[in-house]
Order: structure tokens, then C-alpha cells, then sequence
């Protein structure tokens, strides 16, 4: 082959490689490294892609650090972000807990800007709608970004043991948490099994509790925060759904075994077994490549709840702990249903 020819194929092959949306570098980068570094979200119609645990999240909005009956915690991560009903949800249970009792919410990690599997701790909050909920009271000043960083959340539990402090735990806990199941919105509620017994025995003798007592689910860890889940949101089809709840409180026997030795007995090691592979763009929905190179908005105002990103009455400092009314800015992507059917769960 002559010289020049080759030199063309050369260029044209060069060229084909360029024009791929992503690198062979950048498909064996590990995801979490990709969807970390990103600072903003991607400009696009809200949608997720995925699983909970493997997806990805467009048109991500971003919650206030403060309003006026919430905070955000942790602001280092950037994780305050979610698809634009989680972000209306949150800031609705913040307003509703409020005039239930509950002094305001600490929001802990939501999402990062475009979703995606993160740098540390969680392998859901993925999609933008997942949410943590702090079960410590927010106090009635606004808290300075060090205290954001470095303060500790207030466990429920007594000790080492796996049942709920008497001394910690109150009503209002109780209700916070019963609200926040109490959205159609919500599929499941995350908690440790202390939190789901105290429940169902302050709750569970009647019947009328059982549909948000349902969603209530144990997990490890949760016994100082709550773990927000809601279903897929309209309008992303390319969402994967978790599986029915099933029916029924769920206060007997599937509650029960998390008092045995089972759920707490240490795995063995195999020694044989190779660490985990890493997930890489390839291993998530082809839409997420397009997600993750899409372009950012030229400010966070313009993707802020109760700024440019939607209505909302996003406050830059905390009103007093006292029952604040539904704001006329009721947000645009979660209609406000009206009051709980039926009598209230507590």
C-alpha cells in the first residue's frame, strides 16, 4: 500500500474513533468516577433511565440548600439533586411534617447532578428519586456549612441493641415517617427493623394503617435517617420498576426474622472469590452515555427548585418551627392530591 493511501485510511480511521460519543478510555473508566465528576446536570426533559441501582437521571433539579422548613445536609457531596417530583415531594413533606409536629426536615443525599452509581456509600440513588430523611429534628437556625459537614445524626436505637431508644424516639417520629408513606407517590420506605417493630406496635392493631405500613420495609443501617423511595416517574418509560409491595402490613413473620441470628450472622469469606468488577458505562442503559455528554446549564439557578428550575417558595433562610400552609406555588410536576383519604394513620 502506498504511502499516501495509507496515511488517508490512517486519517479516516483516526477520524471514526473521534466521532465515537464516548472513548475505549472512557467505557473502562469505572461510571461512578464519570458521573461523579460532573457539577451540573444535563439540559433535557426530565426522565430516568434504569434501575434504581444501575440508571442513570436527565433534567435533574436541584433542592434549595435551605427553605423554609428544610436543610440540606452535606453539601460537599453535591447530592442534592433529583428528578423534579422527587424535589417536590421532598419539599412537600417538609411543609406538611411541619404542620404535623416535626420541627423541619434535614434532607441527606438525594442524587448527584445526572444520577449514575456514586463515588461512596450508596449503589441505589441512582435515578433522582430516592431520598434520605434525617430522623434528627431540624433546629431552628440555620446551620453553617462545617455543622453540614461534620455533625452526626441522632440514632434510634438503645446501645447495641436492635430496638428503638424510648428516650429518643417520639411521636413525631412516628408521624414524619407515616406521612411521608402516605403519598401514592412513594413505593417503599427504608428503616432499620427496630424503627419497622415500633411502628407496627403503635400502628399495626388497625387496619386502616396497612396500606402505608406496607411500604414501610427493614434494612440494615437506617436507624438514623429514613430512606425515601418513589415509583418511576411519568414519562420515563425506559424506567425499571421494582416489584409490587405485596399487601398486608407486613408486621408478622417477614418482621419477625429480623430478630433471629440469621440476618446478623457474618457471611463467610471465600477466599477464592474474585473482588467485584467495576460498573462502567456500558453496563448501564445506552441513554446514560447521551446523559452523561449532554450539555450543563450556564447556572445552578437555573435548575433550583423555587428559582429558575420550578415553583416553589425556596427561602435563603429557616422560618420559626411553627405549621406553615401550603405555599400557592404548588409545584408544577407533583399536583397537589388534597388531604390524606380516610382517617389519618396515627
Amino acid at each position: 500500500m502506498k504511502p499516501g493511501i495509507r496515511s488517508k485510511l490512517a486519517a479516516i480511521v483516526l477520524g471514526l474513533i473521534a466521532a465515537l460519543p464516548w472513548t475505549w478510555a472512557v467505557a473502562q473508566t469505572p461510571a461512578k468516577q464519570l458521573f461523579g465528576g460532573k457539577d451540573l446536570p444535563v439540559v433535557a426533559k426530565p426522565q430516568v433511565f434504569g434501575s434504581y441501582a444501575r440508571g442513570c437521571l436527565a433534567g435533574g433539579m436541584a433542592l434549595p440548600v435551605n427553605g423554609p422548613t428544610w436543610q440540606a445536609m452535606r453539601l460537599e457531596r453535591n447530592r442534592r439533586w433529583g428528578h423534579p417530583d422527587m424535589i417536590a415531594l421532598v419539599e412537600r413533606l417538609s411543609r406538611e411534617a411541619v404542620a404535623d409536629g416535626w420541627p423541619g426536615l434535614l434532607v441527606g443525599d438525594i442524587s448527584q447532578p445526572r444520577g449514575g452509581p456514586m463515588l461512596s456509600g450508596h449503589a441505589s440513588h441512582q435515578l433522582g428519586i430516592d431520598a434520605d430523611i434525617w430522623l434528627t429534628p431540624m433546629p431552628a437556625r440555620t446551620l453553617t456549612q462545617a455543622e453540614r459537614r461534620d455533625m452526626s445524626a441522632i440514632s434510634m436505637l438503645k446501645g447495641d441493641t436492635l430496638y428503638v431508644d424510648p428516650n429518643r424516639w417520639t411521636a413525631a417520629h412516628g408521624r414524619l415517617i407515616a406521612r411521608a408513606a402516605s403519598y401514592p407517590q412513594v413505593q417503599r420506605i427504608f428503616v432499620h427493623p427496630g424503627i419497622k417493630k415500633k411502628l407496627c406496635e403503635t400502628y399495626g392493631a388497625n387496619s386502616a394503617n396497612d396500606g402505608w405500613l406496607n411500604k414501610v420495609r427493614p434494612i440494615y443501617g437506617h436507624h438514623y435517617h429514613f430512606h425515601i423511595r418513589m415509583r418511576c416517574p411519568a414519562g420515563s418509560p425506559g424506567c425499571k420498576p421494582q416489584e409490587s409491595t405485596g399487601r398486608g402490613n407486613q408486621c408478622g413473620d417477614e418482621l419477625a426474622w429480623w430478630f433471629t441470628d440469621e440476618p446478623w450472622r457474618p457471611k463467610k469469606k471465600d477466599p477464592n472469590a474474585k473482588p467485584p468488577r467495576q460498573v462502567t458505562l456500558a453496563d448501564l442503559p445506552k441513554a446514560c452515555a447521551v446523559v452523561l455528554d449532554g450539555p450543563a446549564p450556564a447556572s445552578i439557578d437555573e435548575v433550583t427548585y423555587g428559582l429558575g428550575g420550578a415553583p416553589g417558595a425556596a427561602a435563603p433562610s429557616i422560618a420559626a418551627a411553627a405549621p406553615v400552609a401550603a405555599s400557592a406555588g404548588q409545584s408544577a410536576f407533583l399536583p397537589e392530591t388534597g388531604p390524606l383519604p380516610g382517617e389519618r394513620p396515627w
